[in-house]
């Protein structure tokens, strides 16, 4: 059993955090907002710290799931942050989805600090964290990835790394351009077979067990059929995650003209006041604006 500290506890990062206190570990946690850390320590019986460099003091592994590249630098450097309270030949686990450019230079600070820093963002969505059943895509040292990889098993499914610092992100990237292309053409044939005048439980029941069966058919039609979006993974960070998309397919040469199209399609969600609501939310601009 190591010591750890889990630093964001957003929706994904509260349950993670817990099961690694449930697993043994001895976890410290820090939130932003610290009366959610204080909530967090009462359920797990973990305890909680004022800043990161605080619960980072003594750990092996240094967790984080934030929002996005400032987020991620203002938990990890600066007087309060977590590499100043880590010591030499600790590793930092970061789950958040950023930029590569982010993960290079944080990479870079930790490894002047003798410190490792593996890149290691996550898919699986609010119920994955909750139930320990996360896919993890890693970027970074061997060796790190190697110690680390024992205690990401607590919260995942498949956890594998994938080449060197920033693979992981890169592979994220991958996962989110695949995702967007995927809810457009559900939201599209959910809608299509409504205007048909079609039963869409009883088409998804045929066509989910052919070629066009998908993670995102199985577990979101009937929720895209009953017009509710108060859950999963919301639209203003899917947006985020595409423009980092988008920002690292030009700097390699990978055009994205589907994941561009998307991305604007959910800019139209937005400014229907559904920035919060979640990704597959598509198909409620298709009924209010058509085939537009």
């Amino acid at each position: 059993m190591a010591k750890c500290a889990f630093l964001g506890l957003g929706v994904m990062g509260f349950p993670m955090a817990g099961h690694l206190q449930r697993a043994g570990h001895d976890v410290t946690v820090y939130n932003r907002t610290a009366s959610k850390a204080e909530t967090w320590a009462k359920e797990h019986g973990g305890t909680h710290a004022a800043t990161p460099r605080e619960a980072a003091e003594g750990a092996s592994f240094v967790m984080a799931c934030v929002g996005n590249d400032d987020d991620l630098r203002a938990v990890c450097t600066g007087e309060d942050g977590a590499f100043a309270g880590m010591n030499e030949g600790a590793i930092f686990v970061d789950h958040t989805t950023v930029s590569a450019q982010v993960t290079e230079e944080l990479y870079g600070a930790a490894s002047e600090a003798g410190l490792g820093f593996v890149d290691a963002p996550i898919s699986g969505g609010q119920a994955g964290a909750e139930n320990g059943q996360l896919s993890i895509m890693c970027g970074g040292d061997h060796e790190h990835f190697d110690r680390a990889e024992p205690i990401m098993q607590v919260y995942a499914k498949m956890c594998r790394r994938i080449g060197g610092s920033g693979a992981g992100q890169m592979t994220k990237m991958c996962n989110q351009i695949a995702i967007a292309g995927l809810v457009q053409g559900l939201s599209e044939a959910l809608h299509f077979a409504e205007k048909a005048g079609l039963d869409g439980h009883a088409v998804v029941e045929v066509i989910s067990q052919g070629a066009a069966g998908s993670w995102q058919m199985s577990n979101r039609y009937e929720t895209m059929l009953d017009d509710h979006f108060e859950h999963g993974f919301a639209i203003d960070w899917m947006r985020k995650d595409l423009g980092i998309c988008l920002k690292a397919g030009d700097s390699i040469g990978a055009p994205l003209p589907v994941t561009a199209l998307v991305d604007q399609f959910y800019k139209d969600v937005q400014a229907m006041g559904g920035g919060r609501w979640d990704t597959s939310a598509l198909i409620r601009r298709l009924r209010a604006f058509g085939n537009i």
